[in-house]
C-alpha cells in the first residue's frame, strides 16, 4: 500500500467473514482497570493499533509493567496491578492522537497525583479537556494547561482530594464521565463519592461500556438514572483474572454497510447479540434501511434486499457508526438525516465538516448543521480522490463508495493517507479487498 494514497477499484459484490480486530474502547479501559487494579491481568485480544500503543507506552512510562504473550489464535497481553499506586511519580507522556487514553489517564493521575505532563499530536491539542479538568480541580486536584486553557497539553501536580461531589457537563464527550467513574474508587477512600451529570449525557452507551468494565473489576457503582453515580468508599478494583476483548463494534459497521450495499452476506466475527458495546445498534439502523441482518451469539450478517431506504433518525447513541450511515446513504432512494451528531465537531477531525466535504466530491448534496447533516445522493456516484483528515473512520467510510462497481466500470476511487486507519484496524484495507469479489 502506498503511503501517500491508495486506489479501489470498483467492486459489483462483496461476500465472507471479517474477524474484527479487538475494541479500541474496551482495549484502553481494561488496560487503565488492570493496572490500577490489585494482582495479574491476563487481557486476551486486545486491540493492536495506534491509540492501544499509547496506553501500553504511558502505563510502562508510569512504571506498570505488562508483557506480550503470542499464542496460536492470539495475543494475551499480561499486566501487573499497582493497587493505585503508581512506582514512578514523574513522567513525560506522549498520548498521539487517543481521547480514550488521555482522558481516563489525566483523571488517574490527578487524583493519584505526582508530576507528570501529558501531550498529543496537534489536534489533541485542539480536542477539548476543560470540562474533565474543571471538575477534577473543583475536587482538589491539581491539573494546569501549558499551552491553550481547556485543552491539552497539561502539567499534573499533587493535589488533595476533598471533596464528596464532583460535577461534569454530559454534552461535549461521555469521556469525561467515564474518566471520573474509573478513577471514582480511588477517591473514595473515606467518603462516598457522587458524581453529578450536568446537561443531557450523550453517546450513553459508552458510559454502559464503562460500569460494566468496572464491574468486572469488582467495583459497584450505584446508578440515578443518568443524573448521578454514586461509588461507596473502601472498595478496590481487583483483578478479574482473565478477560477478553470483544471486537470492536465501529469497525464492524463498515463490513456491514458493505454486505448491505453490494449483496453480501457479509459476517463480522467477534461482537453479537451480547455485546456490551452500544454500536452493535448500527446493524438496527441498517434494518432500518432495508437490510437483512442475522445475530448469533458472537457474530452479526447482513445482506443487501435491493435499493437502500433513506433514512431519519437521531444518532446520538452511536456516533461513531453513524459516519457509515453517512455514506451508506450514497445508495438509499432519498434524501438521509442524521440528526443529534454535534458530537463529531470534537473528534479526530470536525467530522461533520469533513464528511459533507468529501461526500461532495462525489456527487452527493449535503446540508450541515451545527448537529445534523443530511445527504441526498446522486444520480451516479463521481470518481474523486478522498481526503482523509487524519482521521480513520474518514478513510474506512469512504473506502465503501467503491462498491456497487457494475454501474461506474474502471471508474477508479483513490484515498489519500490510507494508513491513518492504523489508530484501529491498521489491517483495514486487506480485510476490506478479501470481502471484494
Amino acid at each position: 500500500m502506498n503511503h501517500e494514497f491508495i486506489d479501489l477499484q470498483p467492486v459489483a459484490h462483496v461476500q465472507g467473514a471479517v474477524r474484527l480486530p479487538g475494541s479500541k474502547s474496551i482495549s484502553n479501559r481494561i488496560l487503565l482497570l488492570s493496572a490500577l487494579s490489585q494482582g495479574d491481568v491476563a487481557i486476551v485480544d486486545l486491540l493492536a493499533s495506534d491509540d492501544t500503543a499509547v496506553m501500553l507506552a504511558a502505563l510502562r512510562s508510569l512504571g506498570v509493567q505488562w508483557t506480550e504473550e503470542k499464542t496460536a489464535t492470539g495475543t494475551i497481553h499480561h499486566v501487573k496491578g499497582v493497587a493505585g499506586v503508581l512506582p514512578n511519580k514523574s513522567a513525560d507522556l506522549f498520548m498521539g492522537n487517543a481521547g480514550t487514553a488521555i482522558r481516563p489517564l489525566t483523571a488517574a493521575l490527578a487524583v493519584i497525583g505526582g508530576d507528570y505532563t501529558l501531550h498529543g499530536v496537534p489536534r489533541m491539542h485542539e480536542r477539548p479537556i476543560g470540562d474533565l479538568v474543571d471538575a477534577l480541580n473543583a475536587a482538589g486536584t491539581n491539573v494546569e494547561y501549558t499551552g491553550n486553557p481547556g485543552f491539552p497539553p497539561l502539567h499534573i501536580k499533587q493535589g488533595k482530594i476533598h471533596a464528596q461531589r464532583l460535577s461534569v457537563r454530559g454534552d461535549v464527550s461521555s469521556q469525561f464521565l467515564t474518566a471520573l467513574l474509573m478513577v471514582a474508587p480511588l477517591m473514595a477512600r473515606e467518603h462516598a463519592i457522587s458524581i453529578d451529570v450536568v446537561g443531557e449525557l450523550i453517546s450513553k452507551p459508552y458510559i454502559e461500556i464503562t460500569l460494566n468494565l468496572i464491574r468486572r473489576f469488582g467495583v459497584t457503582v450505584e446508578q440515578n438514572g443518568w443524573e448521578s453515580f454514586t461509588i461507596q468508599p473502601g472498595q478496590v478494583y481487583q483483578s478479574p483474572g482473565t478477560i477478553h476483548v470483544e471486537g470492536d463494534a465501529s469497525s464492524a459497521s463498515y463490513f456491514l454497510a458493505a454486505g448491505a450495499i453490494a449483496g453480501g452476506p457479509v459476517r463480522v466475527e467477534g461482537v453479537g447479540k451480547d455485546s456490551i458495546q452500544g454500536d452493535v445498534r448500527f446493524a438496527a439502523a441498517l434494518e432500518q434501511m432495508g437490510v437483512q441482518i442475522t445475530m448469533g451469539d458472537n457474530w452479526i450478517e447482513a445482506k443487501s434486499n435491493g435499493v437502500l431506504k433513506a433514512i431519519d433518525a437521531d444518532f446520538n447513541h452511536i456516533p461513531d457508526a453513524a459516519m457509515t450511515i453517512a455514506i451508506a446513504a450514497l445508495y438509499a432512494d432519498g434524501t438521509s438525516t442524521l440528526r443529534n451528531i454535534a458530537s463529531w465537531r470534537v473528534k479526530e477531525t470536525d467530522r461533520i465538516a469533513a464528511m459533507a466535504i468529501e461526500l461532495r466530491k462525489v456527487g452527493a448534496i449535503v446540508e450541515e448543521g451545527a448537529d445534523y447533516i443530511k445527504v441526498t445522493p446522486p444520480a451516479v456516484i463521481t470518481p474523486a480522490t478522498i481526503d482523509t483528515y487524519d482521521d480513520h473512520r474518514m478513510a474506512m467510510c469512504f473506502s465503501l463508495v467503491s462498491l456497487d462497481g457494475a454501474a461506474r466500470k474502471g471508474n477508479v476511487m483513490r484515498i489519500n493517507d490510507p494508513k491513518c486507519v492504523g489508530k484501529t484496524f491498521p489491517e483495514y484495507f486487506a480485510a476490506f479487498a478479501a470481502i471484494a469479489k
